[in-house]
């Protein structure tokens, strides 16, 4: 978090500030002291910096969890943050320092929280269902009726790309995502064709796999996997005239291209 960023950012105007600490395994004290030094300490030291740089604008990628981890009805910019997790919480008080900062400098400031994204080498539950799709491996998830929004890495690299330079963009928060939602079950069936071996989707009811996940202490993976987590992103739309690019089905067939996990 106490990096030099001098060299950096010698001559630069646009700063995209897309790298962070996710998918903490280690519990307790140090885990969260890494998080919290990481993604809110950390994002605020190359702020500071890019402020002092003569940085014109600085475009942060937070997370979709700083809204919450689960919706009944689409999340919106202006929903009350409602964070679940730690990394979400860490993402929160960095977006709340930079807009700190923008307030107080002439650096402008935008913020993009996004869903799961997938693409290539993706880490986390994405990378996960392509092993097991990969694999041949039976899923549970046949049953699984949610409705869920992803986002194509190329969609999140062409939003990037807009707010880098569009005006309407300074000091706003943009909500990402496809522009369709899917069931966790559909995602599954179209990484099969992308991958070109079909998943294997047993029909397990949701209420069975929320028992059987608790009783193995993966309660929160199923959650993530059998709820719905909708994102509005009528805003980019209306201010930015940004449309997704690119369909799911293109999103996937692009890890053919660019390797697999």
């Amino acid at each position: 978090p106490l990096t030099d960023w001098t060299r950096a950012l010698v001559g630069k105007r646009v700063v995209v500030h897309c790298a962070g600490l996710a998918h903490i395994t280690e519990a307790g004290d140090a885990g969260k002291t890494a998080l919290f030094a990481v993604n809110h300490e950390g994002t605020l030291n190359l702020a500071r910096q890019a402020v002092g740089a003569g940085v014109r604008r600085f475009v942060f990628i937070s997370s979709i969890g700083v809204n919450g981890d689960e919706n009944l009805r689409p999340f919106t910019e202006t929903d009350a943050p409602n964070p679940k997790e730690l990394y979400a919480v860490s993402k929160l008080l960095a977006e709340q320092g930079l807009l700190a900062l923008a307030a107080s400098s002439e650096m402008e400031v935008v913020i993009i929280r996004p869903p799961m994204v997938y693409g290539p080498n993706a880490p986390g539950n994405f990378g996960k269902l392509v092993r097991a799709v990969r694999s041949g491996i039976p899923l549970p998830l046949g049953a699984v009726h949610n409705q869920r929004t992803f986002l194509g890495l190329s969609n999140l690299a062409d939003l990037v790309a807009c707010c880098v330079d569009h005006p309407a963009a300074a000091n706003e928060v943009f909500l990402a995502g496809d522009a369709r939602n899917v069931s966790t079950a559909e995602l599954a069936r179209q990484l099969g064709v992308a991958l070109k071996r079909p998943a294997r989707l047993l029909p397990v009811p949701v209420r069975v796999l929320e028992v059987l996940a608790t009783l193995i202490g993966r309660r929160a993976t199923i959650r993530k996997m059998c709820g719905s987590l909708r994102v509005d992103i009528e805003k980019a739309r209306r201010i930015l005239g940004w449309t997704p690019p690119y369909t799911l089905d293109e999103g996937l067939g692009q890890l053919m291209e660019g390797g697999l996990n």
